[in-house]
């Protein structure tokens, strides 16, 4: 890969992550207001803002459009400005997390769910994914292995080793916001589902477990709602 080539690859798309990042605050934005005012939640997503067109060249470079987690990564920028925005204001990292995982709740309640069918062809490109992701190429991207499901407890999944998100988030100073991101798997994948797909996991990487434990069941149930199991333990 040019050098040039993997530096600029962020700063061309400049405005389209930007337009993702106004996506998310406008879903943001009646929360935050609900909770702290109008005047804060225009100040606090303003600086968000700012701190996401600073930090955009600074995204690692993990394969651009031919590596799919790309826009899982470019994604998760956004959602690290907003906690780094409220933590300078004195807000925590759980009130940060419930901001946006209501947010989630909200939009994806209006996504339609996933296709129940999955061809060979699905299969066979999931498997090459992860066995391309195990050579590590790029060192800030996800390491996983595809998991052959019984047709019983779980029809497939993903046993993640490295984390993208968890490199950057680490880089940012940003550990303890972590698994409030990562919990926004469980919304996310019970609207996409809606009862053709169950997501389960019970262990992360952001947890300080050795992989991330992702299983997919056709017809099952993603029943994991707020608050996190890690907040519970407390």
């Amino acid at each position: 890969m040019n050098k040039q080539i993997a530096e600029e690859y962020y700063t061309l798309r400049k405005s389209e992550i930007l337009a993702l990042f106004d996506d998310h605050a406008q879903a943001w934005k009646p929360f935050i207001v609900s909770r702290y005012g109008d005047d804060f939640a225009d100040t606090i997503l303003k600086e968000a803002r700012e701190q996401h067109e600073v930090l955009i060249p600074e995204i690692p470079y993990i394969g651009g459009d031919e590596n799919p987690m790309t826009r899982h990564l470019i994604r998760s920028t956004t959602s690290l400005v907003l906690y780094k925005a409220l933590r300078a204001r004195g807000k925590t990292a759980e009130e940060t997390g419930k901001i946006i995982y209501d947010a989630v709740v909200e939009r994806v309640s209006r996504l339609k769910p996933w296709p129940l069918k999955m061809t060979p062809n699905d299969v066979k490109r999931m498997k090459e994914q992860a066995r391309r992701s195990q050579e590590r190429r790029y060192p800030g991207d996800w390491v996983r292995e595809y998991v052959e499901g019984d047709g019983v407890e779980f029809d497939y999944g993903y046993d993640f080793f490295e984390c993208g998100t968890q490199k950057f988030y680490h880089a940012q100073g940003a550990d303890e916001f972590l698994p409030y991101f990562c919990f926004l798997d469980f919304p996310i994948n019970k609207a996409y589902g809606s009862g053709l797909w169950g997501f389960t996991r019970t262990i992360t990487l952001a947890e300080g477990y050795e992989k991330c434990n992702f299983r997919f069941k056709k017809g099952g149930k993603t029943d994991q709602d707020w608050p996190p199991p890690f907040l519970k333990k407390k």
